[in-house]
């Protein structure tokens, strides 16, 4: 009788075994089920999420096709130039550099794109970047993109500090000639952030890490000095 009981106990306990492993690995897939539901619903909602991001921004005119900077010139070669308007390099390449481009553009050896992206913001307390990169999209609705652009950086303020107001972002483009009330209802309403936004997320895509970088259809320049420059358009045009 005793050994009958022993069996009947011992084959209670295998079946219970059995049975509390059957509903481990119950578990085990419902969890593993419910990680890859997790992560498709991620990935579907980041990519909703970014497609949303890159698509619902307002170009300002004078915009390339793919809304990534502003056109200057209508050359067969294609210069890029990636600025942020609170890079102090940026601003010496403008001093030194500037004046090269514009007669580029002038002799129609090449057209300039300019992308005014927003790296520096960590170096500003207000996001000056972003602010003025906007400021410029207005100034190109305006049609002085390049004038504004100018006056910034003759105007920039030094790094790790507020940056300039709206109010003396207005200001600016008055001075270059844009309309107070067209241009400031536009710097104040924050009309071009998104286009700021976009400027700035292609530029990183396309590898770019720093600020200033030139492009000569595509190929960067590594010191764009007037003399490179040039020689880099003539090269390109050939």
């Amino acid at each position: 009788m005793s050994s009958r009981k022993g069996q009947r106990d011992a084959a209670r306990v295998v079946r219970e075994q059995l049975a509390r492993e059957r509903r481990r690995r119950r578990t085990i897939w419902v969890s593993a089920a419910a990680v890859v539901v997790l992560v498709i619903a991620g990935v579907i909602g980041w990519a909703a999420w970014s497609s949303q991001r890159s698509d619902e921004f307002t170009t300002p005119p004078g915009a390339n096709a793919a809304g990534t900077g502003i056109v200057t010139g209508g050359g067969p070669v294609t210069v890029d130039v990636y600025e942020d308007f609170l890079c102090p390099a940026c601003k010496q390449f403008e001093q030194t550099s500037g004046a090269t481009l514009e007669q580029l553009v002038a002799e129609n050896k090449a057209k300039v794109v300019y992308h005014p992206v927003a790296y520096l913001n960590r170096f500003s307390t207000t996001e000056y970047s972003t602010r003025s990169s906007a400021a410029s999209g207005c100034a190109a609705a305006g049609g002085k993109y390049h004038e504004y652009a100018k006056a910034l950086f003759a105007q920039q303020p030094p790094e790790g500090s507020a940056g300039l107001t709206d109010d003396q972002l207005i200001d600016i483009g008055v001075g270059v000639g844009l309309d107070r009330g067209s241009f400031g209802s536009c710097v104040k309403d924050k009309t071009y952030r998104t286009w700021t936004e976009h400027v700035t997320e292609d530029a990183s895509r396309s590898n770019v890490t720093g600020t200033p970088t030139v492009k000569v259809n595509g190929q960067p320049v590594d010191n764009p000095t007037p003399d490179a420059l040039t020689a880099a358009v003539a090269a390109a045009g050939k």
